[in-house]
């Protein structure tokens, strides 16, 4: 019996990367029966008696997983928006964040494209990342084309980490990740203008090194909807939000027309976005309109 982790999974074979090799193996058939699939990521013990193929015999226990795409053990979400060609759309970050946060995975925004804006946008964006700064988000705004500088700093943020990415096609993910290791050779397609987004090029899931660490090579999330988070959830995926709920007046204090609530009333001094705080009732109406799960 052999500790491993699975880097990759397709077509029912897992690949277990343990001590630097990597071993072919199948599932074993009591997975099936009591409901677990193994999930790239997964820390996991494996027989490799067979030196063509070994079985998996048991799923360590996960720190966080997520659905679309499937994948485990995350440490880091890297959200990538574009300044512009897709044009910056901070209703979709805040969507990937409230996903990222609602998981318990550490949220990293990138900007892209940043030398191919005009001065005017470069200030409507450049508010929105001090917005986001005071939050307690990193962010990074980097050109279309990275540069040494650009490579080695994002380089710094793989380091040591298992990172997913996260973002709209045609925002750049896998070219800079190309950049920081040529070797990979990840699919990248240009923008389609007509639907003003690109077209998905990645298939499987994959966890391939970058930096000293490993990113999950995936389309990302194929779903944007909350069918995980409840509506007494939500606030604490808003971490500004998240903070002053102490202080509303009733607990469990919806921050939506209760009286006396601190959040309003921060929105109300400009303590808090209020474009945020529209997206959270934009995605709090969301989660209660949604039809009842039996």
């Amino acid at each position: 019996m052999a500790e491993g982790r699975i880097i990759k999974a397709i077509s029912g074979f897992y690949y277990v990367k343990s001590d630097g090799e990597v071993h072919q193996c199948r599932g074993r058939g009591v997975f099936r029966k009591k409901n677990i699939t193994p999930l790239v990521g997964d820390f996991v013990v494996f027989d490799k008696n067979n030196p063509d193929e070994g079985y998996v015999m048991e799923v360590k226990p996960r720190k966080n997983e997520l659905i679309r795409p499937p994948v485990a053990n995350i440490d880091q979400a890297i959200i990538v928006s574009s300044a512009t060609m897709p044009d910056f759309n901070p209703l979709l970050l805040d969507r990937f964040l409230v996903l990222i946060e609602s998981k318990g995975i550490k949220p990293i925004i990138f900007v892209t494209k940043k030398d191919i804006i005009s001065e005017s946008q470069r200030q409507f964006i450049d508010g929105y990342v001090r917005e986001y700064q005071q939050i307690g988000y990193e962010v990074e705004l980097l050109s279309s084309k990275e540069n040494l500088n650009e490579l080695s700093k994002l380089e710094s943020y793989f380091s040591n980490n298992v990172s997913v990415i996260a973002g709209q096609s045609g925002v750049g993910k896998s070219s800079f990740l190309n950049a920081i290791n040529p070797l990979l050779q990840l699919k990248t397609d240009d923008i389609s203008k007509s639907l003003g987004r690109g077209k998905h090029t990645t298939r499987h899931v994959e966890l391939v090194e970058v930096g000293d660490g490993l990113v999950a090579d995936t389309p990302g999330f194929s779903t944007l909807d909350f069918n995980e988070i409840e509506a007494n959830e939500l606030d604490e995926c808003f971490p500004e939000i998240n903070e002053l709920k102490p202080y509303c007046k009733f607990r469990g204090c919806m921050h939506n027309k209760e009286p006396k609530c601190a959040v309003k009333q921060a929105v109300e001094k400009d303590e808090i976005s209020n474009k945020r705080y529209e997206h959270y009732i934009s995605f709090l109406n969301e989660i209660n309109s949604r039809k009842p799960r039996y």
